[in-house]
């Protein structure tokens, strides 16, 4: 369908409520997919591929600007095929992509505005782009004629440059993917702390000047070395009192706003983004389980209620964001004017709280506005008045009730309705910490709602997990990002209620990441392979999230020690090794990664100490027990006929697996490790198995073959020492989501058999 038919484009038919903002514009929009690459190439014309997402309030700027401009999308439909890209949907392209443009552009942001070859090579880019020529800087329709020109007719420079950029961008890919190594004594996490002690803001907290960013890999790295750190201790609770008493927190409805335009922390950019909640809703309970301080715990719940009731959508799981912006102004829901602060509190009451919440001065946003924000922090302000600090804090209360009463009756913000995988998993981890830390069963409640949700309805089918999820359809094939963040939130949520399943779930997820995304050289790559990548990256450095591989690896370590399987601790050596030039480089780039390498490193320690004594270097959990749950799915029974002269004897095995589950076959590739005949002093020959029947199992995208019910398998058998013969099955039931612990299950044979006693080994 084309721009001008049925009134709309192709973005009409996606689930992104960020490409359907743009579903009526003019412009022949595609989403990113076959249909558009094919045309791209077929006609022989570059790409203009836009990249944004729902909350952007620059993406929103230039759609009013441009894309919703007529003339100019004439020229763009003319002259390029257009491809619109929810970054939210496919942070495997915007990744890609947001490279490119800073090695065009020397910088970076959203809208990301790229140009390429129908090869998909990028020869130009920039963000955002006014409609005309502005002080200097080329409009967005003098972008769209110049580059149209170039193609025309300097087509071989325009090559040129796409493959310069290619090869760089190449570089820097295969740079971070590293190469294996023998992992070395990483560098000192106190050597990343003096880092941020120079960038350190001594009085506001947090790193670096404006804006200013939460970056919770910094605050979860200072919390790992807290206890031992006193420079790591005072940064961690200096820059969490900042921004609990700054304007980026939502001092009347709780959460944290994306960030800070000034160093203070007190007028922030409005958006809303439930990753940053679910990190810093952990981050908080994790300081009050340290420090005792009261108003880490109020912070917390203050984070959990907002999501509670502005982020739970009626299935349980958690949206994705709240815009920054209504009706085109920044900030409109959030800010105050005086005039309406006296009308929602009286000038009693105004008087009372204008000290408190910051609007006792003159106005400072947008000239006549205040953002709301605590000037002193709440003990002081109770010693000032001389009362307790809950004393103070019941007095605010129906004041902060009267204005949030008053704001909810302004226009709304729009609501990223979409819900992602990874983020749900970052808000999981943080509900079920802040449960088990504050003591609090409802926000557990809550994270296991959402995580049933996820399993159930973002693996469809049964099969592998998805990224999102939006009326009722999951789509777009999990990423790097989706199952770290979600397995580690279902690895909280079994530490807070040492529920078994969630540990079964977690497992089956990290098989299925090492299936799909796992680099046999080591670490993880960010998507499956795809013929419309021309790059497979992996996450290494930390940025507004922690990186994908840095908590996989995190992961790892801690599946190794709630199973006692040192398989965990293989992959996460070879991990650690693969980045290993990079630890070793760029520690403060990599603190994620930093982190588990010295978890790793405790563990090694642990591991030298017992090789002599023979120990386990790890042991399962209290909670694990999953090869018990294996043998509880499946039994069987051994008959055998009389010997022959040579002693061998036909034999049968009858199998029973419970309903809803399966055992793999022989034969279907990896699969077929999943049941084996074996024996001690024991030969078996003339082994027949019966048909198998064909599922999807967990984790892949093909068939496989399975047995299920009641099955047999036959064949003859000669025991070759009475006293040392015998028989087991090595079983790995499955069921259409998950699989359990391989198990070996015995089979009797001194009744099946009649065996006696040998006079010698025969």
């Amino acid at each position: 369908m084309s721009a001008d038919q049925a009134g709309g484009n192709r973005l009409a038919a996606e689930t992104s409520p960020y490409l359907l903002l743009h579903k009526t514009n003019p412009v022949d929009w595609y989403p990113w997919g076959e249909e558009a690459l094919v045309r791209a190439k077929l006609e022989d014309k570059p790409i203009f591929l836009s990249v944004g997402y729902s909350t952007c309030f620059w993406c929103h700027v230039m759609e009013r600007e441009s894309f919703a401009d007529p003339a100019v999308a004439e020229r763009m439909n003319r002259d390029f095929v257009c491809i619109k890209v929810d970054r939210e949907e496919r942070p495997d392209l915007d990744e890609i992509y947001m490279l490119a443009t800073q090695i065009l552009s020397h910088q970076g942001g959203w809208p990301n505005t790229v140009f390429l070859t129908p090869e998909l090579r990028p020869f130009f880019a920039g963000t955002y782009f006014p409609p005309r020529d502005l002080s200097g800087r080329p409009g967005f329709v003098t972008v769209l004629e110049s580059l149209a020109e170039a193609w025309r007719s300097r087509r071989r420079d325009v090559e040129e440059q796409a493959e310069s950029v290619a090869q760089a961008m190449q570089r820097y890919f295969a740079d971070q993917g590293g190469s294996p190594v023998a992992v070395s004594e990483p560098p000192s996490i106190s050597t990343v702390v003096h880092d941020l002690e120079h960038h350190f803001d001594s009085q506001w907290g947090g790193f670096g000047g404006a804006p200013k960013f939460p970056t919770p890999a910094n605050l979860l790295l200072l919390q790992e070395v807290a206890e031992a750190d006193a420079s790591a201790a005072r940064m961690l609770a200096k820059t969490l009192e900042g921004m609990a008493r700054g304007g980026i927190f939502d001092q009347l409805a709780g959460g944290f706003h994306r960030y800070s335009t000034d160093s203070e922390w007190k007028i922030p950019h409005f958006e809303k983004m439930l990753y940053d909640n679910g990190l810093l809703l952990e981050v908080y309970a994790r300081e009050w389980e340290r420090t005792a301080n009261p108003e880490a715990a109020r912070i917390a719940r203050g984070i959990a209620e907002f999501l509670a009731t502005e982020m739970t959508s009626a299935e349980s799981a958690f949206w994705s964001a709240i815009d920054a912006e209504t009706q085109g102004r920044e900030g409109a829901y959030y800010v105050w004017q005086r005039e309406e602060l006296l009308d929602a509190l009286g000038n009693e009451n105004f008087g009372f709280l204008a000290p408190l919440f910051g609007f006792e001065g003159p106005p400072f946003f947008e000239a006549d506005r205040y953002v709301l924000h605590l000037p002193d922090s709440v003990d002081d302000q109770a010693s000032r008045r001389r009362l307790k600090r809950e004393e103070l804090l019941a007095q605010i209360r129906p004041l902060r009730a009267a204005l949030l009463s008053a704001r909810s009756r302004r226009q709304r913000p729009a609501t990223d309705d979409k819900i992602l995988a990874d983020w749900n998993g970052l808000a999981i981890s943080g509900l079920a910490t802040a449960g088990r830390l504050l003591a609090d069963e409802e926000m557990t409640n809550r994270a296991s709602d959402a995580a049933e949700f996820v399993l159930a309805r973002m693996r469809p089918e049964g099969g592998p997990l998805c990224h999102t999820w939006r009326e009722g359809v999951a789509r777009v094939g999990a990423f790097l990002a989706d199952y770290a963040f979600l397995i580690r939130g279902l690895l909280d949520l079994h530490d807070s209620t040492g529920e078994r399943r969630w540990l079964a779930e977690a497992l089956d997820l990290a098989e299925e990441q090492e299936h799909r995304l796992g680099d046999p050289a080591g670490g993880y790559f960010v998507a499956a392979a795809s013929d419309e990548l021309p790059f497979r990256s992996k996450e290494i450095f930390d940025g507004a999230l922690p990186s994908g591989n840095g908590i996989a690896v995190q992961n790892l370590l801690r599946l190794a020690e709630a199973t006692g399987d040192e398989l965990w601790l293989e992959r996460a050596d070879k991990s650690i090794g693969t980045f290993s030039a990079l630890l070793q480089q760029r520690p403060e780039a990599v603190k994620t990664l930093l982190v588990a390498a010295h978890r790793y490193r405790r563990i090694g320690t642990r591991k030298s100490a017992a090789a002599d004594s023979g120990e386990r270097v790890i042991t399962p959990g209290p909670a694990f027990d999953l090869e018990e749950e294996s043998r509880q799915k499946i039994s069987a029974t051994l008959a055998a006929g009389l010997a022959d002269d040579e002693r061998w004897r036909p034999f049968r095995v009858e199998l029973q697996i419970e309903k809803g589950w399966h055992v793999n076959a022989p034969g279907g590739g990896e699969s077929s490790q999943h049941l084996s005949l074996l024996g001690d002093a024991m030969e078996i020959r003339d082994l027949r198995w019966p048909a198998a029947e064909w599922l999807r199992p967990a984790g892949s995208f093909e068939a496989a073959p399975v047995y299920t019910g009641v099955f047999q398998v036959s064949g003859q058998l000669r025991a070759m020492s009475a006293a040392s013969a015998r028989l087991w099955l090595e079983v790995q039931p499955c069921d259409e989501r998950r699989c359990l612990a391989r198990v070996r299950v015995e089979l009797p044979l001194s009744a099946a058999l009649d065996l006696e006693p040998d006079s010698d080994d025969g």
